[in-house]
């Protein structure tokens, strides 16, 4: 019993080192965004000013576009900003949110990724076979890099899936949430945060 509450004491730090894994990784194909932006706006300006389309932007704006919707998955997991029907949800203690958070992970989250992670192996591992290049345009990229994101992106989504699940055990024993790793919020999200705290300081000073 010792043992296994020193383990429980430990699942902290394991929780915030994948968290920041996933957030690092977030940031840094956040700049797909930027150089998506920057592909748009070249081939807007060549094609409609110079009417002298290229080859290759489309295919570099889909590939931009799929490597930054596969890597922001672990991110969006980490900070909680994945869509939730909370309408009820919200209601309940967080005792009752971790086991129902728990028990989602095992039932359909895990099942889903572990697929992605294998059969996106799969799929990677064929197109570096043969080099896969795209059809999309005469230019023939190589997409068999890009691939390679699939069951990274599958990996990463395990690892923070897995520290999900080690936040719902201590939220479970301990009856609250611990603290995420802060990063950059919607100016929505800011907004009704500063009005929480402003009716907080109201009440505190009645």
């Amino acid at each position: 019993m010792p043992f296994f509450i020193r383990r429980l004491n430990q699942m902290g730090k394991y929780i915030y080192f994948f968290e920041g894994l996933s957030i690092w990784v977030g940031r840094a194909f956040g700049w797909c965004i930027l150089i998506l932006t920057l592909s748009v706006a070249y081939e807007v300006f060549v094609r409609y000013v110079l009417n002298a389309p290229t080859v290759w932007a489309f295919d570099m704006m889909v590939q931009m576009y799929g490597a930054l919707f596969l890597m922001a998955g672990p991110y969006a997991l980490a900070q909680d900003a994945h869509v939730r029907g909370d309408v009820i949800y919200r209601l309940f203690s967080p005792r009752l949110q971790a086991k129902i958070d728990l028990t989602l992970y095992i039932l359909f989250f895990f099942p889903g990724i572990l697929a992605l992670a294998y059969f996106g192996y799969e799929i990677a591992s064929d197109s570096w076979r043969y080099k896969e290049v795209s059809w999309n345009s005469p230019a023939r990229i190589q997409i068999y890099f890009f691939k390679s994101l699939i069951p990274l992106a599958g990996g990463l989504l395990i690892l923070q899936g897995v520290s999900e699940c080690m936040r719902c055990i201590l939220c479970i024993r301990d009856g609250k949430w611990i603290r995420r790793h802060e990063d950059v919020k919607e100016t929505e999200a800011n907004l009704i945060l500063k009005k929480e705290e402003e009716e907080r300081q109201r009440k505190a000073l009645k």
